[in-house]
């Protein structure tokens, strides 16, 4: 690089920082000129390109025949660096016996003691409960080594647009997605970002192109010849945008949501990527009294996309309702995208439970049936078409739709949980690996659900 060619890198790195904290000025009418770090305030190390060992391990070519699990990875606890409290732990009450946003109860019998978090929170005996942080690499890393032990294919990585307005949420996710790259490589499994455009409000759509420029600048996302494990389809590295059309009467526009497609699909410099976006469940016959808004606006956004992941959790509730949904959407769903040069990745989910989160809801609203509510699903997707599967989710215990490890022997007092009935804390993640096994390999993924292995 000669003289020139620095000077005009780095004063349009200038022009990056400038116009980006401008936006901040303006969409949170906030003075973020001011704020010292606003585009810097995550640490240099998370930042860089990768360089850590890779392994191979999953097909990172093609999403095709996988499974892909959803990683939410933001929980926080005090002690933890990300200076967030406990955050997705504890609700407006703070997290202490019967004040808290969780419905299951990690296990954490395996994590080792700079893992292990103290809560107020007491077991059946005595016992201090313990609670891990998505900040810790070690627990991120172990996360992915499970998936690896079990089959599963990989992680969307959650980035919720809306943290990364502000420093500490952009250093918490950019963090935890830097483990989340670490931990894929290290142990040979996919990994993608998925923006989560929840709470975003309107005109507040430039802040995630601006996000994505700085991972793409400073992290070398995508473009990182050591990183070889983020998540390609059909020869272009897959961004997910997930929160398009839902009719919950979110701020920002379809319009701005056409505008994200086509930057990050055919921006000169930092496009080139395969989209897959998360919709509602009845985008296809909408009249708004559903999850879906009534605009012909949706199609054409949609259009636009490689991918269509309609958002199926909570609409179904036991394995004949699950049957009846696979005829009444994912079949339709399918044969519209193949009519139209789209993919098409169904959402299954293990159960489904708020009850902390909300206060109001009932404790275990839609119960697992020790697996075999899941395993409907399976059947059902690839019987109905899909070749690949996204798993709703790896790692959330607020909603209640966790696959990771939890514990039969929750604390007890003024906050009740859920529990995995009695089967292995590594139940669903076996039976996931199970039904990932089948996809791969391109086989029907038969009714009755396999045995868990004597151990």
């Amino acid at each position: 690089m000669n003289g020139l060619d620095g000077r005009a890198m780095e004063g349009s790195k200038m022009k990056t920082r400038f116009f980006f904290q401008l936006a901040l000025t303006l969409s949170l009418g906030i003075n973020a000129m001011a704020i010292p770090g606003t585009l810097d305030g995550v640490a240099e190390a998370v930042m860089r390109p990768y360089a850590g060992p890779s392994v191979r391990g999953v097909d990172t070519s093609t999403l095709t025949g996988k499974v892909m699990c959803g990683y939410q990875g933001w929980f926080t606890c005090e002690g933890d660096g990300a200076e967030r409290g406990w955050f997705h732990w504890g609700n407006r009450g703070g997290f202490k016996p019967g004040s808290c946003s969780i419905d299951f109860w990690p296990d954490v019998s395996e994590l080792d003691r700079d893992e292990l978090y103290a809560t107020p929170f007491r077991h059946g005996d005595g016992r201090t409960a313990y609670v891990f942080s998505s900040m810790n690499r070690k627990t991120v890393l172990r996360h992915f080594q499970w998936s690896k032990t079990y089959g599963i294919d990989g992680m969307f990585v959650q980035r919720f647009a809306v943290e990364t307005l502000h420093p500490s949420g952009l250093n918490h996710k950019t963090t935890v997605l830097a483990h989340c790259r670490e931990g894929a490589n290290r142990y040979g499994r996919a990994y993608a970002v998925m923006y989560d455009l929840s709470g975003l409000r309107e005109g507040q759509m430039a802040g995630v192109m601006a996000d994505w420029r700085r991972l793409v600048d400073r992290m070398k996302l995508t473009r990182d010849p050591a990183d070889r494990a983020y998540l390609h389809h059909k020869g272009k590295p897959v961004v997910a945008v997930w929160g398009i059309g839902f009719n919950d009467h979110r701020q920002y526009t379809l319009d701005e949501c056409g505008a994200l497609i086509d930057f990050l699909k055919y921006d000169p410099e930092y496009g080139g990527c395969t989209v897959m976006i998360g919709v509602p469940s009845y985008w296809r016959n909408s009249d708004g009294k559903r999850d879906a808004v009534a605009d012909p606006k949706l199609i054409e956004v949609m259009l636009k996309a490689d991918i269509i992941s309609p958002w199926s959790v909570g609409r179904y509730g036991n394995p004949k309702g699950a049957l009846r949904y696979a005829k009444n959407v994912w079949e339709g769903d399918i044969a519209w995208c193949r009519d139209h040069g789209k993919d098409y990745l169904p959402v299954v989910f293990p159960g489904f439970s708020w009850h902390n989160l909300r206060g109001n809801a009932p404790l275990d609203q839609i119960p697992r049936l020790k697996g075999t509510f899941l395993w409907s699903q399976y059947a059902a997707a690839v019987e109905s078409g899909a070749t690949m599967v996204y798993q709703a989710m790896f790692d959330e215990v607020d909603e209640g739709t966790a696959i990771f490890k939890c514990t039969n022997d929750p604390p007890v007092g003024k906050s009740s949980f859920v529990t995995y009935e009695g089967l292995p804390s590594d139940y669903y993640l076996w039976l996931v690996g199970q039904a990932a096994a089948f996809l791969r390999n391109g086989k029907p993924i038969p009714k009755e659900m396999p045995a868990y292995p004597a151990k």
